[in-house]
């Protein structure tokens, strides 16, 4: 799951399986740096270089890469709060609906979102202390990605307020299967001491059973270790893992609700890290490397995402999200698109990534097929068929993209108070789309094939 929603039970252990569906893409391992290390051995520790954000806030300057900042389409009812008086973005005059976030604390002096937008880099400073509303409702997380064309690891560390998650999910891409762990701490409210930025500090946890530590190291390289007993079979799950190559360009969002001002959503998602480690659980092993792991089955390079969150939310939200990252056409290539979470009049999460720069889109529909007569039903699995063909397009005529589900990682949890239903399904995409050119403005068609990644559906009440 991207974003941290509870689960059925302390310790619940979730195994799902999909019919077979068509085989995973080979990348060319010629085109990723690095050298391939022995099947299952420690990874060396390596250094990247730090996207960085705002210089300095106090100068009041956006230091935003070249970004397409995107064409006005529609605005919600509810306006986002305005720009900062005076605070400059890049480009055209911004719209009501793609404004560009300038450098400053995320909140202003009554605890709620200072500006509503989109950028690059965390140019907004966000301090845990200004949050305006009660601490049980404050809600910040880690959530790592990690996959190559055979296996994907899922991390996530999350403070809820009133409620902690630490899970790992192993999936097998061959099978398809996944196994889904996970651990509740109750009350942490602050106490995991999650860092203010994704930029550095560490984020951990340690219990009897499980030991998640995420840590930003000089220079940006990110080193995760993460030990969780009785993980499959009675098995520990052991994972040791470098990121690297930071892209030059992230997407971050700056999001309100207008039915409530204390809450606001401030998401950063990192595409494209060069991923470099192993993972075991018993005698299965397997070897993330930027060349593939090798042997009969190439897997094509390993890459990384984070999603990184802090935040407010309102009780009940329904959102779509949808990530991938791999080599098509001799790049590296990435996406991140999205909708349904908070007031996005003021900026959509839709970026398109090469070479680690980023493009912004418009509006995204994710054309999620609906089971017809089912429009009201209460669990998304009744209401949509989310394992047949998915097509992805956008309002400015940049991407078409058709999604073919090949796994399905699932939850379900009701307890009348607290409901989650999520779908993260994984799979394959074709199509193409159209990244800015070197002048900014929409360059040549660039075709997508075959490229691993997913699209999930999730509704939490909580």
């Amino acid at each position: 799951m991207n974003r941290p929603g509870p689960t059925a039970s302390s310790g619940s252990d979730t195994v799902g399986s999909d019919p077979a569906a068509p085989p995973s893409p080979n990348a060319n391992p010629d085109h990723g740096p690095g050298a391939n290390p022995s099947a299952c051995a420690n990874a060396d520790h390596g250094s990247g270089a730090n996207p960085g954000g705002c210089a300095n806030a106090d100068h009041g300057s956006d230091l935003n890469s070249s970004a397409h900042r995107g064409p006005s389409t529609n605005s919600a009812s509810d306006p986002a709060p305005a720009p900062a008086a005076g605070a400059p973005n890049a480009g055209a005059a911004p719209s009501p609906q793609q404004t560009q976030l300038s450098c400053g604390p995320l909140l202003n002096e009554r605890g709620q979102l200072a500006q509503a937008g989109w950028a690059t880099q965390l140019v907004r400073e966000y301090n845990r202390q200004q949050v305006g509303a009660a601490k049980w409702r404050i809600k910040e997380w880690d959530y790592y990605l990690i996959y190559d064309g055979e296996v994907a690891v899922a991390l996530t560390l999350s403070d809820m307020g009133y409620i902690g998650l630490i899970s790992p999910s192993l999936l097998d891409f061959s099978a398809p299967r996944y196994t889904t762990k996970s651990q509740l701490a109750v009350m942490p409210m602050g106490k995991f001491q999650m860092p203010p930025s994704s930029a550095a500090g560490t984020s951990a946890y340690q219990s009897e059973t499980s030991n998640f530590r995420f840590e930003v190291l000089e220079g940006g390289e990110r080193r995760i270790e993460v030990r969780f007993d009785n993980f499959e079979n009675g098995q520990p799950l052991e994972l040791q893992l470098r990121l690297t190559r930071p892209p030059a360009d992230s997407m971050v969002i700056a999001t309100p609700w207008a039915e409530d001002p204390s809450a606001f959503y401030y998401n950063q998602k990192i595409i494209g890290l060069w991923a470099e480690g192993q993972v075991r659980v018993g005698d299965f092993c397997h070897q993330f490397s930027p060349l593939g792991s090798g042997g009969a089955a190439l897997s094509g390079p390993a890459f990384g995402l984070l999603d990184w969150g802090r935040g407010v939310w309102t009780r009940d939200n329904t959102w779509r999200w949808s990530a991938a990252q791999g080599l098509q056409n001799g790049q590296v290539f990435g996406f991140n698109l999205g909708y349904g979470f908070g007031d996005t009049s003021a900026a959509s999460e839709n970026m398109l990534f090469v070479n680690g720069r980023a493009t912004k889109l418009g509006r995204v529909n994710f054309g999620v097929p609906e089971a017809p007569g089912q429009e009201g039903a209460k669990r998304l699995a009744s209401r949509y068929r989310l394992m047949e063909p998915w097509h992805f397009t956008d309002d400015e005529g940049r991407l078409d993209l058709r999604f073919t589900p090949l796994l399905d990682r699932s939850d379900w949890m009701d307890y009348r108070l607290v409901l989650t239903d999520q779908h993260q399904v994984f799979g394959h995409f074709n199509g193409w789309v159209v990244p800015d050119g070197a002048d900014g403005a929409p360059g040549e068609r660039f075709p997508v094939t075959d490229l691993l990644g997913f699209a999930e559906v999730v509704h939490n009440v909580y």
